[in-house]
Protein backbone atom coordinates (compact mmCIF):
# COMPACT_ATOMS: atom_id res chain seq x y z
CA UNK A 1 0.00 0.00 0.00
CA UNK A 2 1.15 3.54 -1.03
CA UNK A 3 0.03 6.57 0.94
CA UNK A 4 0.36 10.08 -0.23
CA UNK A 5 0.89 12.75 2.07
CA UNK A 6 -0.56 16.44 1.36
CA UNK A 7 0.28 19.12 4.23
CA UNK A 8 -0.76 22.56 5.23
CA UNK A 9 3.11 22.77 7.11
CA UNK A 10 1.54 26.23 8.31
CA UNK A 11 -0.28 24.34 11.01
CA UNK A 12 1.70 24.14 13.87
CA UNK A 13 0.78 20.13 14.12
CA UNK A 14 1.85 19.53 10.64
CA UNK A 15 5.25 18.28 10.57
CA UNK A 16 4.21 15.93 13.70
CA UNK A 17 1.87 14.42 12.23
CA UNK A 18 3.63 13.74 9.07
CA UNK A 19 6.86 12.22 10.70
CA UNK A 20 3.68 10.18 13.03
CA UNK A 21 2.27 8.87 9.45
CA UNK A 22 5.96 8.39 8.18
CA UNK A 23 6.89 6.04 11.30
CA UNK A 24 4.24 4.20 11.09
CA UNK A 25 3.81 3.08 7.13
CA UNK A 26 8.02 2.24 7.84
CA UNK A 27 7.22 0.10 10.52
CA UNK A 28 4.82 -1.93 8.53
CA UNK A 29 6.54 -1.69 5.39
CA UNK A 30 3.93 0.62 3.59
CA UNK A 31 5.61 3.31 0.95
CA UNK A 32 4.56 6.80 2.32
CA UNK A 33 6.02 10.01 0.39
CA UNK A 34 4.82 14.30 0.84
CA UNK A 35 3.83 16.22 -1.94
CA UNK A 36 6.20 18.14 -2.38
CA UNK A 37 4.62 21.01 -3.63
CA UNK A 38 3.27 21.59 0.22
CA UNK A 39 6.83 20.66 1.72
CA UNK A 40 8.67 23.09 3.70
CA UNK A 41 11.97 23.55 4.09
CA UNK A 42 14.29 21.64 6.07
CA UNK A 43 13.17 17.90 4.79
CA UNK A 44 15.10 16.63 2.31
CA UNK A 45 15.45 13.26 4.07
CA UNK A 46 11.38 12.66 3.05
CA UNK A 47 10.75 11.06 -0.26
CA UNK A 48 8.58 13.41 -2.18
CA UNK A 49 6.84 13.64 -5.29
CA UNK A 50 5.24 16.73 -7.21
CA UNK A 51 1.77 16.86 -7.51
CA UNK A 52 1.62 15.91 -11.55
CA UNK A 53 2.80 12.37 -9.81
CA UNK A 54 0.75 12.23 -6.91
CA UNK A 55 -1.63 10.18 -8.98
CA UNK A 56 0.76 7.89 -10.61
CA UNK A 57 2.13 6.72 -7.45
CA UNK A 58 -0.61 6.85 -4.42
CA UNK A 59 -3.06 3.98 -3.59
CA UNK A 60 -4.69 6.64 -1.08
CA UNK A 61 -4.13 10.15 0.42
CA UNK A 62 -3.68 11.74 3.35
CA UNK A 63 -4.53 15.12 3.41
CA UNK A 64 -3.40 16.63 6.47
CA UNK A 65 -4.91 20.69 7.35
CA UNK A 66 -8.51 22.54 7.24
CA UNK A 67 -11.28 22.50 4.51
CA UNK A 68 -9.08 24.08 2.12
CA UNK A 69 -6.73 21.67 1.80
CA UNK A 70 -9.36 18.84 0.98
CA UNK A 71 -10.24 20.86 -1.33
CA UNK A 72 -6.99 21.45 -2.71
CA UNK A 73 -6.15 17.98 -2.43
CA UNK A 74 -9.16 16.76 -4.62
CA UNK A 75 -8.73 19.39 -6.95
CA UNK A 76 -4.59 18.37 -7.23
CA UNK A 77 -5.84 14.59 -7.44
CA UNK A 78 -8.11 15.55 -10.55
CA UNK A 79 -10.03 12.69 -12.06
CA UNK A 80 -8.17 9.99 -10.49
CA UNK A 81 -10.72 9.40 -8.46
CA UNK A 82 -7.81 7.94 -5.74
CA UNK A 83 -9.70 7.74 -2.00
CA UNK A 84 -8.67 10.98 0.62
CA UNK A 85 -8.79 10.38 4.00
CA UNK A 86 -8.75 14.05 5.90
CA UNK A 87 -7.37 14.61 9.09
CA UNK A 88 -7.96 18.35 10.52
CA UNK A 89 -5.47 20.62 11.80
CA UNK A 90 -7.66 23.78 11.43
CA UNK A 91 -10.46 25.07 13.06
CA UNK A 92 -13.55 23.96 11.53
CA UNK A 93 -12.87 20.89 9.80
CA UNK A 94 -16.29 20.04 8.53
CA UNK A 95 -14.52 17.99 5.33
CA UNK A 96 -11.90 16.41 7.56
CA UNK A 97 -13.70 14.88 10.22
CA UNK A 98 -10.90 13.12 12.10
CA UNK A 99 -8.02 14.89 14.11
CA UNK A 100 -4.63 13.67 14.89
CA UNK A 101 -5.35 11.96 18.06
CA UNK A 102 -7.42 9.54 16.23
CA UNK A 103 -4.91 9.49 12.85
CA UNK A 104 -3.31 5.58 14.54
CA UNK A 105 -6.76 4.05 15.05
CA UNK A 106 -7.76 5.51 11.21
CA UNK A 107 -4.34 4.28 9.95
CA UNK A 108 -5.06 0.89 11.17
CA UNK A 109 -8.53 0.69 10.08
CA UNK A 110 -7.27 1.46 6.78
CA UNK A 111 -4.73 -1.24 7.19
CA UNK A 112 -7.52 -3.83 7.46
CA UNK A 113 -9.91 -2.21 5.30
CA UNK A 114 -12.07 -1.36 7.62
CA UNK A 115 -13.51 2.18 6.17
CA UNK A 116 -16.27 2.75 3.90
CA UNK A 117 -15.88 5.28 0.52
CA UNK A 118 -17.88 8.40 0.50
CA UNK A 119 -18.30 9.95 -3.27
CA UNK A 120 -19.04 13.48 -3.69
CA UNK A 121 -20.31 14.66 -7.04
CA UNK A 122 -18.38 18.23 -8.57
CA UNK A 123 -19.47 20.56 -10.81
CA UNK A 124 -17.71 21.62 -14.20
CA UNK A 125 -17.42 25.11 -15.37
CA UNK A 126 -17.51 26.03 -19.05
CA UNK A 127 -16.76 29.87 -19.75
CA UNK A 128 -19.21 30.48 -23.17
CA UNK A 129 -16.74 32.69 -25.19
CA UNK A 130 -14.13 33.78 -22.85
CA UNK A 131 -11.28 32.48 -21.01
CA UNK A 132 -11.56 28.85 -19.16
CA UNK A 133 -10.46 28.66 -15.54
CA UNK A 134 -7.25 26.61 -15.14
CA UNK A 135 -9.43 23.65 -12.49
CA UNK A 136 -12.97 23.74 -13.87
CA UNK A 137 -13.90 21.27 -11.46
CA UNK A 138 -15.89 22.34 -7.69
CA UNK A 139 -16.53 20.29 -4.81
CA UNK A 140 -17.86 22.60 -3.40
CA UNK A 141 -19.55 25.59 -5.12
CA UNK A 142 -19.16 28.12 -7.91
CA UNK A 143 -19.28 31.24 -6.99
CA UNK A 144 -20.29 34.36 -9.75
CA UNK A 145 -20.25 37.41 -8.11
CA UNK A 146 -19.56 41.62 -9.03
CA UNK A 147 -15.58 41.41 -7.95
CA UNK A 148 -14.32 43.79 -5.66
CA UNK A 149 -16.85 46.59 -6.42
CA UNK A 150 -19.49 47.29 -4.13
CA UNK A 151 -22.21 47.42 -6.61
CA UNK A 152 -24.84 44.39 -7.77
CA UNK A 153 -25.08 42.64 -10.45
CA UNK A 154 -27.62 41.49 -13.10
CA UNK A 155 -27.61 37.42 -13.81
CA UNK A 156 -30.13 35.27 -15.94
CA UNK A 157 -30.50 31.68 -14.26
CA UNK A 158 -31.45 29.02 -17.26
CA UNK A 159 -31.86 25.23 -16.74
CA UNK A 160 -31.72 22.92 -19.61
CA UNK A 161 -32.31 26.14 -22.12
CA UNK A 162 -35.82 26.85 -20.15
CA UNK A 163 -35.33 30.69 -18.34
CA UNK A 164 -35.78 30.53 -14.45
CA UNK A 165 -35.32 33.83 -13.58
CA UNK A 166 -33.35 36.31 -13.14
CA UNK A 167 -31.33 38.32 -9.90
CA UNK A 168 -30.07 41.48 -8.68
CA UNK A 169 -27.80 40.73 -6.14
CA UNK A 170 -24.03 41.00 -5.35
CA UNK A 171 -24.03 37.38 -7.28
CA UNK A 172 -24.77 33.96 -7.40
CA UNK A 173 -23.69 30.40 -5.86
CA UNK A 174 -24.16 27.41 -7.44
CA UNK A 175 -23.47 24.57 -4.77
CA UNK A 176 -22.88 20.59 -4.76
CA UNK A 177 -24.75 19.07 -1.66
CA UNK A 178 -21.19 19.09 -0.05
CA UNK A 179 -20.75 22.69 -0.07
CA UNK A 180 -24.50 22.86 1.02
CA UNK A 181 -22.85 23.42 4.21
CA UNK A 182 -20.20 26.19 3.10
CA UNK A 183 -20.79 29.50 1.56
CA UNK A 184 -24.40 28.36 0.39
CA UNK A 185 -25.61 27.92 3.95
CA UNK A 186 -24.13 31.44 4.82
CA UNK A 187 -26.69 33.05 2.41
CA UNK A 188 -29.29 31.15 3.53
CA UNK A 189 -29.43 27.88 1.13
CA UNK A 190 -30.57 24.72 2.24
CA UNK A 191 -28.15 22.11 3.57
CA UNK A 192 -28.23 18.51 1.75
CA UNK A 193 -26.85 15.33 2.83
CA UNK A 194 -23.81 14.77 0.43
CA UNK A 195 -24.21 11.49 -0.56
CA UNK A 196 -26.86 13.17 -2.47
CA UNK A 197 -27.14 14.32 -5.59
CA UNK A 198 -27.97 17.56 -6.76
CA UNK A 199 -27.27 21.16 -7.94
CA UNK A 200 -27.97 24.19 -4.99
CA UNK A 201 -28.26 27.70 -6.48
CA UNK A 202 -28.32 30.51 -4.03
CA UNK A 203 -28.39 34.16 -4.54
CA UNK A 204 -26.01 36.91 -2.99
CA UNK A 205 -27.38 39.42 -1.19
CA UNK A 206 -30.61 39.47 -3.79
CA UNK A 207 -32.00 43.07 -4.31
CA UNK A 208 -35.62 41.15 -3.80
CA UNK A 209 -37.57 39.67 -1.03
CA UNK A 210 -38.27 36.89 -3.29
CA UNK A 211 -35.44 35.33 -4.23
CA UNK A 212 -34.64 32.31 -2.93
CA UNK A 213 -32.59 29.07 -2.83
CA UNK A 214 -33.25 26.85 -5.50
CA UNK A 215 -32.55 22.90 -5.77
CA UNK A 216 -31.88 21.37 -9.22
CA UNK A 217 -31.76 17.40 -10.51
CA UNK A 218 -28.08 16.39 -10.47
CA UNK A 219 -27.63 16.08 -14.06
CA UNK A 220 -29.23 19.33 -15.77
CA UNK A 221 -27.49 21.81 -17.17
CA UNK A 222 -26.85 25.20 -15.87
CA UNK A 223 -26.41 28.41 -17.51
CA UNK A 224 -25.81 31.92 -15.76
CA UNK A 225 -25.59 35.02 -18.05
CA UNK A 226 -24.25 38.25 -16.41
CA UNK A 227 -24.72 41.90 -17.00
CA UNK A 228 -22.43 43.90 -15.02
CA UNK A 229 -23.45 47.89 -15.46
CA UNK A 230 -19.46 48.45 -13.47
CA UNK A 231 -17.28 46.32 -16.10
CA UNK A 232 -16.43 43.45 -13.51
CA UNK A 233 -17.36 40.20 -12.79
CA UNK A 234 -15.55 37.19 -11.01
CA UNK A 235 -15.98 33.60 -11.07
CA UNK A 236 -14.25 31.70 -8.06
CA UNK A 237 -13.86 27.71 -7.95
CA UNK A 238 -13.71 26.27 -4.25
CA UNK A 239 -13.00 30.01 -3.14
CA UNK A 240 -9.05 28.95 -4.21
CA UNK A 241 -9.35 29.38 -8.39
CA UNK A 242 -10.53 32.52 -9.18
CA UNK A 243 -10.62 34.34 -12.75
CA UNK A 244 -12.52 37.73 -14.06
CA UNK A 245 -14.13 37.48 -17.67
CA UNK A 246 -16.38 39.59 -19.62
CA UNK A 247 -19.04 41.92 -18.00
CA UNK A 248 -21.52 40.56 -20.28
CA UNK A 249 -20.74 36.95 -19.95
CA UNK A 250 -22.21 33.12 -19.68
CA UNK A 251 -21.32 30.40 -17.44
CA UNK A 252 -22.23 26.60 -17.96
CA UNK A 253 -22.57 24.70 -15.08
CA UNK A 254 -23.10 20.76 -15.46
CA UNK A 255 -22.45 17.49 -13.13
CA UNK A 256 -18.35 16.16 -13.60
CA UNK A 257 -18.35 12.63 -14.96
CA UNK A 258 -15.50 11.92 -12.26
CA UNK A 259 -16.62 11.59 -8.28
CA UNK A 260 -13.87 12.54 -5.25
CA UNK A 261 -14.01 9.68 -3.18
CA UNK A 262 -13.71 10.20 0.49
CA UNK A 263 -12.42 7.76 3.26
CA UNK A 264 -14.91 7.66 6.06
CA UNK A 265 -15.71 5.21 9.18
CA UNK A 266 -19.06 4.60 10.74
CA UNK A 267 -18.26 6.18 13.55
CA UNK A 268 -18.34 9.62 12.24
CA UNK A 269 -21.82 10.30 10.71
CA UNK A 270 -22.88 13.51 8.61
CA UNK A 271 -25.54 14.42 11.17
CA UNK A 272 -23.15 13.63 14.09
CA UNK A 273 -20.59 16.41 12.36
CA UNK A 274 -23.75 19.16 11.91
CA UNK A 275 -24.42 18.83 15.72
CA UNK A 276 -20.79 19.42 17.24
CA UNK A 277 -19.37 21.46 14.47
CA UNK A 278 -22.20 23.42 13.29
CA UNK A 279 -24.27 23.52 16.60
CA UNK A 280 -27.54 22.07 14.26
CA UNK A 281 -30.79 21.74 16.15
CA UNK A 282 -29.12 23.26 19.18
CA UNK A 283 -31.71 25.02 21.78
CA UNK A 284 -30.84 27.94 23.98
CA UNK A 285 -30.31 27.28 27.31
CA UNK A 286 -31.72 29.79 29.69
CA UNK A 287 -31.21 28.76 33.62
CA UNK A 288 -34.43 30.47 34.97
CA UNK A 289 -33.61 30.27 38.62
CA UNK A 290 -31.21 32.99 37.57
CA UNK A 291 -33.43 35.57 35.84
CA UNK A 292 -35.03 38.06 37.56
CA UNK A 293 -38.21 38.68 35.88
CA UNK A 294 -39.00 41.62 37.45
CA UNK A 295 -36.13 43.55 36.43
CA UNK A 296 -35.93 41.92 33.23
CA UNK A 297 -39.58 42.85 31.83
CA UNK A 298 -40.06 46.38 30.88
CA UNK A 299 -43.88 46.18 31.93
CA UNK A 300 -42.41 45.75 35.29
CA UNK A 301 -40.66 49.16 35.01
CA UNK A 302 -42.12 51.71 37.51
CA UNK A 303 -39.68 54.46 37.14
Amino acid sequence: MRFGIIANFGRPDAEGTVKFILDWCRKRNYEAFVCDDALSAGKSEVWTVPSSQLCSKADIVISLGGDGTMLATARALGQKEIPILGINLGYLGFLTQLTPDQLGEALQQVSDNKYQIEERMLLETHVIDGSQVASPYALNDVVIDKGNVSRVINLSLYANGEYICSYTADGLIIATPTGSTAYSLAVGGPIINPNMKAIIASPISPFSLTSRPLIFPPDFVLEVRIRSEHGQAMLTIDGQVATHFAPRGSIKITRAKHVVKFITFAQNSFYDILRRKLHWGKLPVVDYKKVDFLKTDPRNDNT
